[in-house]
């Protein structure tokens, strides 16, 4: 009879015990959650904070220098704010999740010099697109150790490719957009963009299939590894 209760007292402090380890764990779990959202909201401050006064800085100097926007536009403040926290918005890869452009034109009206900026931002934006896939390609061969004859493949159509994928590209975010009024009485407009990275790695791998198909390489898997799909 000792024996037994005993061997009950022994079984209910061991249930105590692991109850009490389950417990401290959880408890342990949800201070790391919460440590780990307050370390999220910090950076997330800080970001903001780094972003406003980069917005603010560059609007002092544009407005210095003559640029304003149009009737019934954000002001220059607001649309810098907008552009600068997504340059530093980045993904769990740590990589950039826009792809950013920007240019300006001279015109005889505004119409015409916008049109022309937003034509040169494009095709800016391409060149950063291909700059930033060909690394990633790179990266990947580097740290994956894939086949550089393949990679070599996929840059070389990349390269060629830039006319094709500026057509391709789907919708840009218009995050920018001043003018200021030249002594001659034209409109000297500046345009920034804004691409998802996403969408990027997409519209490139799906170019560079099709090609490399085209031409009986057969690389499906081998484009997922490289572009991070």
């Amino acid at each position: 009879m000792r024996k037994v209760i005993v061997l009950v007292m022994a079984l209910t402090l061991s249930g105590a015990g692991m109850a009490a380890y389950g417990q401290t764990r959880a408890d342990a779990q949800k201070e790391m959650r919460k440590e780990r959202r307050e370390t999220e909201r910090e950076a997330e401050r800080e970001l903001n904070e780094k972003s406003v006064k980069a917005a603010r800085k560059e609007a002092r100097r544009l407005k210095k220098e003559g640029w304003d926007v149009s009737p019934g536009a954000l002001p220059l403040d607001k649309q810098l704010d907008r552009a600068y926290t997504m340059q530093y918005e980045y993904d769990t890869d740590n990589y950039p999740k826009y792809i950013m452009a920007e240019a300006q034109s001279v015109g005889q009206n505004y119409d015409a010099a916008k049109m022309q900026a937003m034509e040169l931002a494009k095709q800016n934006l391409v060149g950063q697109i291909e700059t930033a896939m060909t690394s990633i390609v790179e990266n990947s061969v580097a740290n994956r150790q894939l086949n550089s004859g393949d990679a070599a493949s996929v840059v070389k159509t990349l390269v060629a490719g830039k006319n094709v994928i500026m057509q391709r590209i789907g919708r840009i975010l218009p995050v920018t957009e001043c003018y200021r009024s030249l002594p001659n009485g034209n409109k000297e407009v500046l345009v920034r963009i804004a691409y998802s990275s996403d969408a990027a790695k997409k519209v490139a791998r799906d170019y560079v299939e099709q090609q490399l198909e085209l031409e009986g390489e057969e690389l499906q898997g081998e484009l997922d590894m490289y572009f991070g799909i």
